[in-house]
């Protein structure tokens, strides 16, 4: 693309998403922390896009030429709503067929988890290795890990047999637990076509999810932690609204995002209608909430 035409293009686009998010702010419907910058998510937003291309079977063409301006203006401002940052490893972007869509990493969904409830401080994971002492009970539908005693001898990748992650909340309730066993975690990675589990249930070492097993068995549990919040969360929330309606997006398009992860920005260590007229473009894709 033509440097003037990018420009254009940029000035249009980032306009039409700060416009969006001047009317939410203006109607009480969207605040963001004090450690969130705007104008520097929008920037990284764009440097980032300018380096993505689409699929190797769409061409690998730049998704800004091939993807369609509202989905363009629709992931940015999803992006802002949810208070991410590309920069930080929050998110980034894939493209599916002409739709670009917005894709949250581990790191971005605690922080959707922590802007949705004010009082989790930390989400944080384990493993679980064959000869741990592990044992959580259920209460009224919730675990609670009771004991998680290892030793540096049990330390093998090969030999997990779950993974953990725990809701830390800084208003003094006991930490609410997500427990996946190894198998279910598997059967998560299975809908990778990245294939990293064999028929068999042996994953694959040439794949991330064999080299590093045990971080991706920690995000895995601690995505399901995060979506568990979001699906959760009261309604009036225009941050849990967009998030779900994120969560929607990434489902039709996860399948073939680690494939396309990869190829764009390698390895990701995983609203209401507008006002006015101007951002009209991106109602068609962030229908009224």
């Amino acid at each position: 693309m033509e440097n003037n035409k990018l420009v254009e293009l940029q000035v249009d686009i980032l306009d039409r998403v700060q416009h969006n998010i001047e009317a939410y702010q203006a109607r009480g419907e969207l605040q963001f922390p004090p450690d969130y910058s705007l104008g520097n998510a929008l920037k990284s937003a764009w440097l980032m896009l300018q380096g993505v291309k689409t699929a190797k079977s769409a061409g690998e063409k730049p998704v800004l030429e091939a993807c369609t301006r509202p989905s363009i203006i629709a992931s940015l401002l999803s992006m802002a709503i949810q208070g991410l940052n590309p920069d930080k490893k929050q998110c980034y972007f894939i493209a599916y067929a002409a739709t670009l869509t917005l894709m949250r990493s581990y790191f971005g969904a605690v922080v959707v988890a922590k802007r949705i409830d004010a009082n989790i401080e930390d989400i944080p994971a384990e493993v679980v290795y064959e000869d741990d002492e592990f044992e959580y009970e259920t209460i009224h539908g919730k675990k609670y890990i009771i004991k998680h005693k290892s030793s540096l001898k049990n330390i093998d990748k090969t030999k997990i047999t779950a993974a953990y992650a725990e809701v830390i909340y800084s208003d003094g309730r006991a930490p609410i637990a997500t427990v996946m066993t190894m198998e279910e975690i598997k059967q998560s990675w299975k809908q990778s076509q990245a294939n990293p589990v064999a028929a068999d249930g042996s994953i694959a070492p040439g794949t991330t999810h064999g080299k590093f097993t045990a971080d991706m068995c920690k995000r895995t549990v601690i995505n399901k932690a995060c979506k568990s919040i979001i699906n959760n969360s009261n309604d009036a929330s225009l941050v849990a609204r967009i998030a779900r309606q994120n969560d929607t997006e990434m489902a039709a398009v996860e399948v073939d995002a680690d494939i396309e992860i990869e190829a764009n920005q390698g390895e990701p260590i995983d609203p209401p209608a507008a006002p006015e007229e101007k951002p009209a473009e991106a109602q068609a894709t962030i229908p009224g909430v």
